[in-house]
């Protein structure tokens, strides 16, 4: 644009002498640079005289809520008390993760909180934390992996179709399936998410889209995996209508990649702008969600876990292919994410950081590790735990402490006395850094059922 709009400009306008005129100033230097300055002035005028027909706008709203109902920044103190919580597997949870759910519940918008027993310490909430708030999202409460999940296919053939097949299996997840920050498929899937108004609505979304393009259907770094395994299924009413027996499934575990990640990073941003918090707790800054930019991550955010669910669904098409055979049974579910829910009978954000949904009949996978057992569970709605169960087994020591104590020729010989094979991965993600997930499962008997295992037998990684 011409010379750059100045507060004085707008002051001439008639704005007020308020935080509206900076607001102004920051809207139009993040997304109008490349307008001409008399359009800017022209539709800034307009947004001053009818700031009620630009609410929702995905520039100019929030200007609009700044004029007529602006967002009250000041330092918010915690309670003295904490909201009412439950922990499962108190026993087997690290101090941190106490410590920090603890912290939460002191929040003045807390309303209830659950540790899962797979829970330590993480930032913000504790992985395993869940929160209920009322009428407020803490973006570092869903975490920077939105809509980070499971999903398990079950394929209509017997786990005997492993025999003979190890080698052809492994090759498809080597050749097909991509992992970390540079890996992408060289043929790329289109796919309807690219299709949503929200990608060119919301301003900070539209240079995202291209590399959500580039990384549909990969996978992340770290704890991330496609795997082959053996599915077990143990009871006849198992609600997705296979009898008792051993099949074929595919198991993935990854969330919204850099799409993710920029828009927890940008909302953060924002909310620790707009509710400043003690040092201790300042990761726990929310959003309400009757402002311009509550609304805004909202609608990001539902837009990441559908990019997730779209990444896991372009795996399991690709794998699917493969092996000439489509699933019988899908089971999956977000573990980063925050839903609007009711509980003793008002509606809340529950934040679930590192937990599955658990609701009455709701079905969920419940990974342990590349050589531990996975559970295929079915919720039972216990209101203690807001509806939530694990979402793993849960580190028993950290990526560093992993790097410390054990060595790939110890993975390796671990690895092939259980029978699984491995590609990829880095010792940070050694099978022997997790918790015992039938001890998890033991302590969580009253927020799920177990409907079935998955025994890994092929796992790929990145190259940590």
């Amino acid at each position: 644009m011409g010379s750059k709009i100045k507060g004085r400009d707008l002051i001439k306008l008639g704005f007020p002498k308020t935080n509206a005129v900076n607001i102004t100033i920051g809207q139009i230097n993040h997304y109008l640079r490349k307008v001409k300055k008399s359009k800017i002035l022209t539709e800034a005028k307009d947004v001053l005289v009818n700031p009620d027909d630009f609410v929702g706008d995905p520039i100019w709203g929030k200007v609009a809520e700044s004029l007529t109902n602006p967002v009250d920044v000041q330092f918010q103190k915690l309670r003295d008390t904490r909201a009412p919580f439950s922990i499962f597997g108190e026993n087997e949870i690290d101090d941190l993760a106490k410590r920090q759910l603890y912290d939460a519940l002191k929040l003045p918008i807390a309303e209830k909180g659950a540790l899962m027993p797979d829970a330590h310490g993480g930032y913000g909430l504790p992985i395993g934390g869940v929160l209920a708030t009322k009428n407020a999202v803490i973006p570092y409460g869903v975490g920077v992996d939105i809509g980070c999940r499971m999903c398990l296919s079950i394929y209509p053939i017997s786990s005997s179709f492993f025999k003979g097949r190890t080698h052809q299996l492994e090759n498809h997840l080597k050749n097909h399936t991509k992992f970390g920050m540079r890996e992408t498929h060289d043929k790329k899937h289109d796919h309807e998410i690219f299709d949503r108004v929200a990608f060119s609505e919301i301003p900070m979304l539209r240079n995202l889209r291209k590399k959500a393009y580039q990384q549909l259907g990969t996978s992340g770094g770290g704890n991330h995996f496609v795997e082959f395994g053996e599915v077990i299924i143990t009871r006849e009413d198992n609600d997705f209508g296979l009898p008792i027996g051993n099949y074929l499934g595919l198991l993935s575990h990854s969330g919204s990649r850099g799409l993710g990640a920029n828009i927890a990073k940008h909302y953060t941003r924002l909310a620790q702008k707009q509710c400043p918090l003690p040092n201790n707790v300042q990761h726990l800054a929310w959003l309400d969600m009757d402002t311009h930019d509550g609304q805004e991550y909202w609608l990001a955010m539902n837009l990441a876990g559908d990019y997730a669910k779209a990444c896991h669904d372009d795996i399991h098409k690709r794998m699917a292919k493969l092996i000439g055979s489509r699933p019988a049974a899908k089971i999956e579910n977000h573990h980063n994410f925050a839903w609007k829910e009711i509980h003793n009978g008002q509606e809340l954000i529950v934040h679930r950081k590192g937990a599955t949904p658990a609701a009455k009949g709701e079905l969920g996978v419940i990974p342990g590790s590349m050589t531990a057992p996975g559970f295929i569970v079915r919720g039972l709605g216990n209101e203690d735990s807001l509806h939530s169960a694990s979402h793993g087994a849960g580190r028993a020591f950290s990526r560093s402490k992993c790097k410390q104590r054990f060595t790939q020729s110890e993975i390796r010989k671990y690895l092939q006395k259980e029978g699984v094979s491995l590609i990829g991965g880095g010792i940070d993600e050694a099978p022997m850094a997790y918790k015992d997930i039938n001890r998890v499962m033991a302590n969580q008997t009253d927020l799920v059922e177990v409907l079935g295992t998955f025994n890994p037998k092929i796992v790929r990684m990145d190259k940590g």
